[in-house]
């Protein structure tokens, strides 16, 4: 079974920065999709940066030029680089990977149990 970790998050002032990581386990028949997620309270949980199974990055529009999202060198790891963070960035992150599965087995999206990011004013 895929688990995946996430950790990185804390407490940071108005135009700091935070490094989120998010390490993962277990077997992906085919990855697609990995992304960040973030919810904040009374919110739903939204897409905050992806890259597809075509390697391309995207990302929500409030955070394009502050945020990066990455894959570590074992690629069992992805990072998300937040940069000049506002208050309105205070959320829990979510880390999500889908696996699109095989022709015997069904895709599937795993996620984890986030990591708090408070930014103060």
């Amino acid at each position: 079974q895929v688990q995946l970790v996430e950790s990185g998050g804390g407490l940071v002032q108005a135009g700091g920065s935070l490094r989120l990581s998010c390490t993962t386990s277990g077997i992906i028949f085919s990855l697609g999709a990995v992304g960040w997620y973030r919810q904040a309270p009374g919110k739903q949980r939204d897409l905050v940066a992806e890259i597809t199974s075509g390697g391309r990055a995207n990302y929500a529009d409030s955070v394009k030029g502050r945020f990066t999202i990455s894959r570590g060198d074992t690629k069992n790891t992805v990072y998300l680089e937040m940069n000049s963070l506002k208050p309105e960035d205070t959320a829990v992150y979510y880390c999500n990977v889908i696996d699109r599965g095989t022709a015997w087995r069904d895709s599937r999206s795993f996620w984890g149990q986030g990591t708090q990011v408070t930014v103060s004013s």
